[in-house]
């Protein structure tokens, strides 16, 4: 028997950065706070997105500028920008982001 675990899904319209960052928190699978290229893949799967794996990987190279593999949390701007730019997700105040 199989579970499947269920996750809430990306407010539609303009999203907020925290409504971005607690929708992305529940991929987080080992709960460290950070997001690893499979959690990322995982999200972006379920937006139903195509190439959910080329576009996590391309997110990554992005976002990951120290290069450890997993986007930390000063970081997120730069996932953030690359959700905006790349994914057409449209966020109302990416410029409040570095608050965080």
């Amino acid at each position: 028997m199989a579970f499947m675990r269920c996750h809430r899904a990306l407010p539609q319209g303009e999203t907020t950065v925290e409504e971005f960052r607690a929708w992305l928190s529940q991929f987080d699978a080992n709960g460290d706070g950070r997001i690893g290229r499979e959690e990322l893949e995982r999200a972006l799967h379920s937006l139903n997105l195509w190439f959910a794996w080329w576009k996590a990987r391309e997110a990554m190279r992005e976002a990951d500028a120290n290069r450890n593999g997993v986007v930390d949390r000063d970081e997120m701007v730069r996932l953030y920008a690359f959700a905006q730019r790349h994914l057409h997700l449209k966020m109302n105040d990416l410029d409040d982001v570095a608050s965080y």
